[in-house]
């Protein structure tokens, strides 16, 4: 099979689909593969790397996509892509179709074939979600904390405290992989944290493995604005796999916050959990509403890409093996998980939960 990497063009987007060494692994399972020129340059690998590993390098993503079967990206297609996928060509990638219906029409136009990274599926786990989880829920915390500063616009409190003054304290909704990182990150720097989930099971195990700075909630609306006047940060971290996100900080909620606080929304690539949210980039990260911090970038583990680039491929470069080895079609007839992955084929919306976010 033709496996094809073109260059992430999305604003400050510098992970890139394959490594050196994913690469390799796919020229010895006797497939060929095109990278774009300098499309990994920004993770620190050079051309000379992936030409060495046995890649053909393109100056053009046109020529990439002209020569594929199959397309790897990290992040959806932008519009200036949508022109260069063909019919039946197999794109696996980040899609995230549920906050994005301008995507959807195009792919379904395209015909082509949307395996989407976020909804593959074993055992109720994500596994190819997982790695950039673990990077966005560490760095929401990261990045609300840079934002708490009031040369940053926030209300100017460190996160951890110092002796004689107390830590900061962090809301986090959602006990996934994105919550779970983003609690212990906080709590690692000192933060009186608590974190709420709908799943008491879920909220026992963590209270297990918690430490004691770390509260665990049920969440409801109730205990959310009960929480949300001596919060500092909110760190919005809820997922249902392929559909949207429910909006669980309403406009109206915000008034309970004092000004200057935070809220980072990890799940704006599912459209978001709080109703003032919309997406921003690492070129304009924030705004504010009713004095409120928001942070919204779309693609949060963009801004590490060499952690990033290495942690994705580490998770997808098995299943593109079995892509391109055994064709789409058999791959996914054969493997669960793989067949759970796929969200649009030829035209066709096949992933039940962005079907019934659209109504088709």
């Amino acid at each position: 099979m033709k496996i094809g990497v073109p260059k992430e063009i999305k604003n400050n987007e510098s992970r890139i689909a394959l490594t050196p060494g994913g690469v390799q692994t796919l020229v010895k399972n006797g497939h060929s593969v095109y990278v774009e020129t300098n499309a990994g340059l920004n993770s620190g690998l050079s051309d000379e790397q992936y030409l060495h590993a046995g890649a053909h390098i393109l100056s053009t993503a046109k020529e990439v996509f002209d020569t594929a079967d199959m397309i790897m990206k990290v992040k959806e297609p932008i519009p200036q892509e949508y022109g260069l996928i063909r019919p039946n060509q197999l794109i696996f990638t980040y899609f995230h179709f549920a906050s994005n219906e301008e995507l959807l029409n195009a792919m379904i136009k395209s015909k082509a074939v949307c395996l989407a990274y976020e909804t593959v599926e074993v055992n109720n786990s994500l596994p190819l979600l997982i790695p950039m989880s673990e990077v966005a829920g560490r760095m929401s915390i990261q990045e609300g904390a840079k934002y708490l500063e009031k040369p940053k616009g926030g209300k100017g409190i460190l996160l951890g405290g110092v002796p004689g003054v107390k830590a900061a304290n962090v809301l986090v909704l959602g006990g996934g992989v994105v919550g779970t990182h983003a609690a212990l990150m906080a709590a690692g720097l000192g933060a009186h944290v608590t974190i709420m989930d709908i799943s008491l099971p879920r909220l026992r195990y963590l209270s297990e493995i918690m430490p004691a700075n770390v509260d665990t909630v049920m969440s409801s609306q109730y205990n959310i604005e009960q929480i949300l006047p001596l919060t500092d940060l909110v760190i919005g971290a809820v997922l249902i796999p392929g559909a949207k996100a429910p909006h669980l900080i309403t406009r109206e909620m915000l008034k309970l916050m004092q000004p200057g606080s935070v809220l980072v929304d990890v799940a704006i690539d599912q459209g978001g959990c709080f109703e003032t949210s919309k997406p921003t980039t690492h070129a304009e990260p924030v705004y504010q509403v009713e004095g409120i911090q928001h942070y919204c970038v779309a693609n949060i583990p963009g801004a590490v890409p060499f952690t990033s680039t290495l942690a994705l491929t580490n998770a997808t470069l098995p299943y593109a093996v079995k892509l391109a080895n055994l064709g789409w079609e058999k791959a996914c007839e054969e493997n669960e998980d793989l067949q759970k992955g796929l969200n649009i084929v030829n035209g066709k919306v096949v992933c039940q939960a962005v079907a019934e976010t659209f109504g088709l």
